[in-house]
């Protein structure tokens, strides 16, 4: 019995070999044995050689993609398989050489057809191609092994190529590959952290750039989390490690503190995660890993931390407001009551009466102070700015303060510098500014405490020391002394008072001269001292500083006033205040009132609200300054605003003067004796 395997030429009974070395083979057997082979240089295929009828049967039994190109020409045979990888060079590739089959590819192919023709097999992995096999050239990979084709006598008569084609798959993996690459990409670019670690050990098997940045080394891949950072050991994150993986159990971590070096040898520090440990299972469900990803939020800990603290300052700061607010009220509502009854004889009114003034104007400085530090904070402060001697400021600030240091029997020490120093400021700021501190030295030191004040003087600076033996300033307050709200004492019933926003002010001003300030206590109860630093000029401008008091202080004729305001108790109150001073007022509560009165009178000045029932006080003096009758009037803005784009809109309106209420009687007073000396 023979080889099925095999194939086996035989005669038939005319002595002519058989042809079932043909059979089968699908489609393309059924050409072969049907094509006139007549003008292929392989002839018949009855007449060919056992050796390449054996390849043959082979190719036409197989599966699997191969063809054979024999003789001289190597004349192409293939089988049902490799019909697919022709295109539509099938069926005329059919006995045709090699070379016309595939010209486009001939020269990638021919070395390994010379190898195989030299009796050497070749194998070739994804060797890329361009085929045209559809009208059209396309790209193609093929894994394809050429081996030497034997005649019968042994010798290399063709190649033999068993082949497939891993276009698809090449593809696939190109796909793969870039989609890894932008995820690596992505992974490496990721803002947050990211690592995976391996195996019971936790062993760095990837770590992104965010990672190693927030490690602040980058050595990591294939260190044991423990050997990689020796310092987080104790910190509990390697135990989460562990649990995470025994468990299975993915671990979610808010904020969580890390003290990590950054360098090496360098110090611990502080960094705060949001994170998770995800568990990786491999195919069985069993866990091999661990994926760590998460955020480095110390950034937002630490504003989280401050906006928690600016709000406890805020809530702090309402509470000592109302305190502050409401002890001025209650005198003043006392007294008013009193006045009111009207049993009093004159002594006790005149006391009831210095008390809300006395009252009326603390609550007016604590405004003041509030609308100061606001107007400064925001850069909407201009300084009237000339040369100075500092000498004179500090006499200036010593005044407003002196009550007080007497009231508590301090002992104030002057150590002034001898000579003439010399700064570019502004008087009234600089004034504020040493009162300030001053007044802080007075308030928190206990009584008969000593305050020495020092003016001294380098090439190129002046420096303001006051120096007290207080209180002192607690250490976790003193860095932050010069912020706003900040007090060493901060319960709302505390009895110095004041709302924390006096040494931000102070600082404020002090930088908008130049200059610095600083704060030092040496521990609670060991006094305090602040420096003030400013830059210093060489010589003062000559000018006469008594002259403008000469004239304010000059006696002139009472002027006829008219005071606008809807507010009634406060006209009130104002024109009482113009008449004590001999002045002729008059007094309206709304704009038509004031129109026709003001035709009747003339008066000489006018005190205007902005806010008025049936107009605003810009248009009313849009109206008045209109009226021929009213040239030359003064017209003064009387209002609760007093930022600079209301002094713009009352200067547009025709104002002269911008004043806030509650107005100042000596702020009244100088722009009266103005008018006064214009009219002698």
């Amino acid at each position: 019995m023979s080889d099925p395997g095999v194939a086996v030429t035989t005669q038939d009974e005319g002595g002519t070999p058989s042809l079932r070395f043909l059979s089968g083979g699908g489609e393309v057997g059924a050409r072969m044995r049907s094509q006139d082979w007549s003008r292929s240089p392989l002839g018949e295929p009855a007449a060919w050689p056992p050796a390449l009828r054996t390849i043959v049967s082979l190719m036409l039994g197989s599966k699997f993609p191969m063809f054979c190109a024999w003789g001289e020409d190597l004349a192409f045979l293939y089988n049902e398989a490799y019909r697919d990888i022709l295109g539509d060079k099938h069926p005329a590739s059919l006995g045709a050489p090699f070379h016309d089959v595939w010209s486009e590819i001939w020269t990638d192919v021919y070395p390994f057809i010379e190898r195989a023709l030299g009796g050497e097999a070749t194998y070739m992995e994804k060797l890329p191609l361009v085929m045209n096999r559809h009208g059209y050239d396309e790209q193609t990979w093929f894994t394809f092994s050429y081996s030497p084709a034997r005649d019968d006598n042994g010798d290399v008569a063709g190649v033999h190529c068993a082949c497939v084609e891993v276009t698809g798959q090449v593809l696939a993996e190109r796909y793969r590959d870039e989609e890894n690459k932008r995820l690596v990409a992505l992974f490496e670019q990721a803002p947050g952290i990211i690592a995976v670690l391996r195996g019971p050990q936790h062993v760095f098997e990837i770590t992104n750039k965010s990672y190693m940045q927030m490690i602040g080394r980058t050595d990591l891949v294939g260190k044991t989390a423990r050997e990689a950072l020796p310092e987080v050991e104790g910190q509990g994150f390697f135990e989460l490690l562990d649990q995470v993986y025994t468990s299975g159990t993915p671990f979610v971590g808010r904020a969580s503190p890390l003290d990590v070096a950054r360098e090496p040898g360098a110090p611990l520090e502080r960094r705060y995660l949001d994170f998770i440990y995800q568990p990786i299972r491999d195919p069985n469900g069993e866990v091999v890993g661990i994926f760590v990803e998460g955020s480095d939020v110390t950034v937002r800990k630490q504003v989280e931390d401050e906006l928690r603290a600016a709000n406890r300052q805020k809530d702090q700061f309402l509470a000592m407001l109302a305190h502050e607010l409401r002890n001025p009220l209650a005198p003043i509502t006392t007294a008013a009551h009193l006045l009111k009854l009207g049993h009093l004889d004159a002594k006790a009114v005149r006391n009831a009466s210095e008390i809300i003034a006395r009252q009326a104007e603390h609550m007016t400085d604590l405004v003041n102070d509030l609308l100061d530090v606001s107007r400064v904070t925001r850069g909407l402060v201009s300084l009237e700015k000339e040369e100075l001697d500092v000498n004179a400021v500090v006499a200036g600030a010593l005044e407003q303060v002196r009550p007080l240091i007497e009231s508590k029997r301090h002992s104030l020490t002057m150590e002034l510098s001898g000579e003439p120093v010399h700064v570019l400021g502004d008087r009234t700021r600089l004034v504020q500014v040493l009162s300030n501190i001053l007044n802080n030295a007075a308030k928190y030191t206990p009584p008969a405490g000593q305050i020495v004040l020092r003016v001294t003087a380098t090439g190129e600076q002046v420096l303001v020391t006051v120096t007290d033996n207080g209180i002192g300033i607690e250490p976790d307050v003193l860095p932050y002394i010069f912020e706003l709200f900040t007090q060493a004492e901060r319960t709302p019933d505390r009895s110095q008072g004041g709302l924390g926003i006096g040494l931000a002010l102070v600082k404020s001003l002090v930088a908008l001269h130049g200059g610095t300030v600083d704060a030092r206590s040496e521990a609670p109860g060991l006094g305090s001292e602040f420096e003030i630093r400013l830059p210093r000029i060489d010589q003062p401008a000559a000018g006469d500083d008594d002259a403008a008091s000469d004239d304010r202080s000059a006696r002139a004729a009472p002027l006829r006033v008219m005071v606008v305001d809807d507010n009634q108790d406060a006209a009130q109150m104002l024109a009482t205040l113009l008449e004590v001073q001999g002045h002729a007022v008059s007094v309206e509560y709304d704009g038509r009132g004031a129109l026709q009165r003001a035709r009747l009178e003339r008066p000489q000045v006018m005190l205007l609200d902005i806010g008025l029932p049936d107009t605003d006080g810009y248009a009313l003096a849009r109206q008045l300054r209109a009226m021929p009758e009213l040239r030359g009037a003064t017209l003064v803005a009387l209002t609760g605003y007093g930022q600079d784009e209301d002094r713009r809109l009352a200067e547009e309106a025709g104002f002269d003067h911008h004043l806030v209420k509650p107005a100042d009687l000596d702020q009244v007073m100088q722009i009266f004796a103005t008018i006064q000396r214009t009219l002698r």
